[in-house]
């Protein structure tokens, strides 16, 4: 059961530590991501490295460093000259926000980079994000964009008006 009353809000200092505990969280995933990744294919499967290999790593990275950037510099604090704390940057873990469907990325993109060390198969899974994104993209824009009425519903509804209001005024010539 959801609490009753007003929805508490975040303090600056509270976001900004929130933000800097994410973005720690998230550059070990990465991390770690990357260091199994590579561990594998060089200590374990060095000689039947291909070129691809070596390609969707750096594809990884740079969807990686991308999305990394992208939540930093949206988490990016401001301070006084004092030193003081004046804002604290964009919450990070704020619902259905754009921080989080990059920190989705993030997390595909280590799972799958994690998998592929067994089959690079595992890499066909990213094609999840882009299928996300098009279904983001209808939902959100496309779909209400085509559905929505044309112009030409408002002046029949104004018409309609002017018949309703005749026709009521000519109930009350009656009565």
């Amino acid at each position: 059961m959801p609490p009753k009353g007003k929805v508490g809000t975040k303090g600056k200092k509270q976001i900004y530590d929130e933000n800097q505990d994410t973005l720690k969280f998230y550059s070990r995933i990465i991390l770690g991501a990357n260091a199994i990744y590579v561990a594998t294919h060089i200590l374990l499967f060095y000689s039947s490295s291909t070129f691809s290999t070596w390609f969707l790593l750096l594809f990884a990275l740079a969807i990686y460093i991308g999305s990394y950037k992208s939540m930093s510099a949206m988490a990016k604090p401001a301070f006084t000259d004092d030193g003081s704390l004046l804002d604290g940057g964009i919450d990070l873990n704020m619902e259905q926000g754009m921080a989080e469907h990059l920190k989705d990325v993030i997390l595909l993109t280590a799972i799958v980079q994690v998998l592929s060390t067994l089959s690079s198969y595992f890499w066909y899974f990213w094609l999840l994000a882009p299928a996300r994104a098009l279904h983001l993209l209808w939902a959100n824009f496309l779909g209400p964009w085509f559905s929505a009425d044309s112009q030409a519903a408002p002046e029949e509804n104004e018409k309609n008006d002017k018949k309703q209001r005749r026709q009521e005024r000519r109930q009350m010539k009656k009565f």
